[in-house]
């Protein structure tokens, strides 16, 4: 009697194990070649419409940016604390490496936006070497409106900060917000950390291959013509 509940135990867990297995292999097939069976970066928060100012002193606005993965900082160009240090990493490991790609961008932010006219983020932007509007912007505008991005949208300041007034406010922080093709943001790193810094590039390559929503498509064209509908 034992001898025969053995039996039907051992057929039970060899069936069980064959179905473990055959599923296995059918979901390789079925995802192979493909990132699907990947965990996806999450969604944290949209990028709100804006209007700023480039380098060259062109608008661009959200729909500017829909279509391309970005990556997004705040800095200001007097600074001789972090901001050097954090663009320098900017430079050499996020924007030289994926400068060659249609479908990236950095955008850097001014936080000092008296300071930072679009004269002197110009003149930044070439003392870096980077003075590529296609692949780095160096906005400024008003500075409610900066802000206001770097909160709501970016996530790279805490909101509770809002509650001064925007003259006494200053914002100086190391984070970089990463940003898929359809605006929105996928991941925050702080800029001065080398593991960050790697696994930012390969965040960057993952969201490179995720397509945009179709729903979106027809902001994409066109990306720096500077005439949004």
């Amino acid at each position: 009697m034992n001898a025969m509940k053995n039996r039907r135990l051992r057929r039970w867990i060899y069936y069980i194990a064959g179905s473990v297995v055959f599923l296995g292999v059918f979901y390789t097939f079925l995802f192979a070649g493909t990132d699907d069976y990947k965990v996806k970066l999450p969604i944290l928060s949209d990028v709100k419409p804006f209007r700023f100012a480039d380098q060259a002193g062109d608008t661009i606005t959200e729909r500017n940016l829909l279509g391309k993965v970005c990556v997004v900082n705040f800095f200001f160009t007097t600074c001789r604390g972090i901001c050097p240090r954090m663009n320098d990493n900017m430079k050499t490991q996020v924007f030289e490496p994926f400068k060659s790609d249609s479908d990236f961008v950095v955008v850097s932010h001014t936080v000092n936006p008296e300071t930072d006219t679009v004269a002197r983020m110009k003149r930044y932007a070439d003392s870096l070497g980077v003075n590529d509007p296609k692949h780095w912007l160096f906005l400024t505008g008003a500075k409610a409106a900066l802000y206001e991005a770097a909160r709501s949208s970016y996530l790279l300041d805490d909101e509770s900060h809002n509650k001064q007034k925007i003259d006494d406010q200053f914002i100086h922080t190391q984070l970089f917000a990463l940003v898929d093709k359809d605006g929105r943001v996928r991941g925050i790193y702080d800029g001065l950390k080398q593991e960050e810094l790697l696994k930012l590039q390969r965040d960057i390559r993952s969201l490179l291959k995720e397509p945009p929503n179709s729903s979106q498509s027809h902001f994409v064209n066109g990306m720096f013509n500077n005439n949004p509908s």
